[in-house]
C-alpha cells in the first residue's frame, strides 16, 4: 500500500498517516447549522471532505464518516452572547419560539443541504447526528467535566474554565501565537477568563431541562459528544474550515481531554476559504453565492466542483464568474473528447502511479487534474480507449461523474443558446468566420456545445 501523507493542523507539519484501526479510517466533519442554505464557499469544505473520502477508498480503506448537523446552540459568532442562529431564522419566517418549530426549520435546512451535496456528487457520509437528539450525550460530557472539576456557573449558563486546561489553544499554537488578542471573544462580566466558553445556555423559554437548569448545549460541546458516540476517542481526523481552528476546535479539544483524558482525534486538517473580490464568502456580509444562484449563471454544480481542484485545499481560492465559466469550458471539453473514444480500455500502469502518488501527498488535486491533460494532449502513445479507462479510475477520486454525463440536443436548449447558433450558422453561410467563431465562444461560455453536421449544427448541453 502506498503511503499517505497528510497535512496536520496539530503538528504544523506534513505527517504518515496510520489509522486508529488497520483498513479503517474514522473521520469526523464539522457539518452546517441548519438555518439557512448552504453558500458555495461552505460548500468548498464539503468538497474537501468527500475527496479525502475518496482518496482513502482509492487506497482500499473502509471509511467511517459522521458530519453533524447542528439544529440548536450556535450563536451568530463563536462569542458567548447574541442571537443563536436557530433563533434567528424562527424570526425570519415567523415560526414560534418552540423546539417542535426548530425542528421543522432544522429539518427544512437540513433536506435542502443534503441536496446541494447531492448535485456537487459528494458521497453522504454513514451518520448525519443532528445536535437536538443528543442532548443526553451532551449532559454526560459536561457532567464529566464538572466532576473533574473544569467548569463553573454563572447567571447565563456554564462556562469551561481554560485555565485549568493547561494545553488551551494547542491546535494551530493559538496558545503562544494569539492567546492575547482576546478581544475577538466578547466579554461576560462573570467569566474568570474572556477566552472561557459556553457548556450550557441558561434559557427559561425555549431548550431541554438539565441538572443544571433549562437550557440548551453550546455549539462546542455538541460535536466533542456527538464525534465521540459515533467514533470513539481517539478517532482518525477531524476536519473544518481554517475558521474553525482558534475557537470552535480548540474548544473540542479542550473539553473533550478534559472530560476523558485522551486525545479527540489524531489528525486535524482544515480547508482554506473561498473569497469573493478578495473578502471571505460569508451570508453576513450578503456578499455569497448559492448553487440557485451558479445555476442561474448557467454554470454546473460539478464545474465549480472541478474548478475547486485547481486550487490546493489549504490555499484560499478566489470566485468569480470568468473563472468558473472557465473551468466549466475546459470541463465540456475534457467530456466531450473521451466520449469519443472506445469505452474498452485498460487502466495504463504509469500515469496511475502517479496520480496515486499526487494524491497521497496531501491530496494535491491540481497536479491530479493536470495529469489528465497530459495524458490527452501530450502523450500519442497509447490508445485513446486506453486513455478513457484511466482517467475513469482518475475519476473515483475526483467525483466529475465523467462516466455518466448525459448530453442532451437542441430540443432541450434555451432558446437564447439555439438562437445564437442560428446566427452563428447564418454567418458561417456568409463566410464570416470572425463572427461565426465569436458566437461559437459565447455559446461554450454558457456551458454549452455546438457541433456541425452534414443535417445542420447540433447543440449539447452536458449536464455535469
Amino acid at each position: 500500500m502506498m503511503e499517505i501523507k497528510l497535512y496536520n493542523t496539530l503538528s504544523k507539519k506534513i505527517e504518515s498517516f496510520q489509522p486508529v484501526s488497520d483498513g479503517i479510517v474514522s473521520m469526523y466533519h464539522c457539518g452546517p447549522t441548519v438555518y439557512d442554505r448552504a453558500h458555495i464557499g461552505n460548500l468548498r469544505a464539503y468538497v474537501f471532505a468527500d475527496t479525502l473520502r475518496r482518496m482513502f477508498e482509492y487506497n482500499n480503506y473502509k471509511i467511517n464518516q459522521v458530519m453533524n448537523i447542528t439544529d440548536v446552540g450556535h450563536l451568530i459568532s463563536d462569542a458567548d452572547d447574541g442571537d443563536d442562529k436557530m433563533t434567528k431564522a424562527l424570526k425570519r419566517e415567523h415560526l414560534p419560539l418552540t423546539i417542535e418549530a426548530m425542528e421543522k426549520i432544522g429539518t427544512k435546512y437540513f433536506d435542502a443541504f443534503v441536496e446541494d451535496l447531492k448535485t456537487m456528487n459528494i458521497e453522504l457520509p454513514n451518520e448525519f447526528p443532528r445536535a437536538s437528539k443528543h442532548i443526553d450525550e451532551d449532559i454526560e460530557l459536561i457532567r464529566h467535566l464538572e466532576h473533574n472539576g473544569y467548569i463553573y456557573t454563572t447567571s447565563d449558563g456554564l462556562y469551561f474554565n481554560t485555565a485549568k486546561f493547561k494545553k488551551y489553544g494547542k491546535l494551530g499554537n493559538i496558545a503562544t501565537d494569539s492567546m492575547n488578542d482576546r478581544t475577538r471573544i466578547a466579554t461576560n462580566p462573570e467569566k474568570k477568563d474572556p477566552v472561557d466558553f459556553t457548556i450550557w445556555k441558561f434559557d427559561k423559554n425555549i431548550g431541554w431541562e438539565s441538572p443544571w437548569g433549562k437550557g440548551f448545549p453550546g455549539w462546542h460541546i455538541e460535536c466533542s459528544a456527538m464525534s465521540r458516540k459515533y467514533l470513539g476517542q481517539p478517532f482518525d481526523i477531524h476536519t473544518g474550515g481554517i475558521d474553525h481552528i482558534s475557537i470552535h476546535h480548540n474548544n473540542e479539544i479542550a473539553q473533550s481531554e478534559a472530560a476523558y483524558g485522551t486525545p479527540l482525534a489524531n489528525y486535524w486538517m482544515h480547508c482554506a476559504f473561498l473569497t469573493i473580490s478578495g473578502g471571505k464568502m460569508a451570508k453576513s456580509g450578503k456578499n455569497y453565492v448559492t448553487l440557485d444562484i451558479l445555476h442561474e449563471n448557467m454554470v454546473s454544480a460539478i464545474a465549480y466542483r472541478y474548478w475547486l481542484f485547481t486550487a490546493h485545499y489549504r490555499s484560499p481560492i478566489d470566485f468569480s464568474y470568468n473563472a468558473v465559466k472557465s473551468a466549466q469550458n475546459a470541463l465540456i471539453r475534457l467530456i466531450s473528447t473521451i466520449s469519443g473514444y472506445s469505452h474498452v480500455g485498460m487502466i495504463i500502469p504509469s500515469y496511475k502511479e502517479r496520480f496515486w502518488a499526487y494524491i497521497n501527498n496531501d491530496l494535491d488535486l491540481p497536479k491530479a487534474v493536470a495529469l489528465i491533460w497530459d495524458l490527452l494532449n501530450k502523450d500519442d502513445t497509447v490508445s485513446g480507449a486506453d486513455k478513457y479507462a484511466t482517467i475513469l479510475d482518475f475519476d473515483r477520486v475526483l467525483g466529475l461523474n465523467l462516466d455518466t454525463v448525459k448530453k442532451v440536443v437542441n430540443e432541450d436548449i434555451p432558446a437564447e443558446i439555439v438562437a445564437l447558433a442560428e446566427a452563428r450558422d447564418e454567418a458561417r453561410k456568409a463566410r464570416d468566420w470572425k463572427k461565426a467563431d465569436a458566437l461559437r465562444q459565447e455559446i461554450e461560455t454558457r456551458g454549452f456545445n455546438i457541433k456541425d453536421t452534414n443535417n445542420g449544427f447540433q447543440i449539447r448541453h452536458l449536464y455535469l
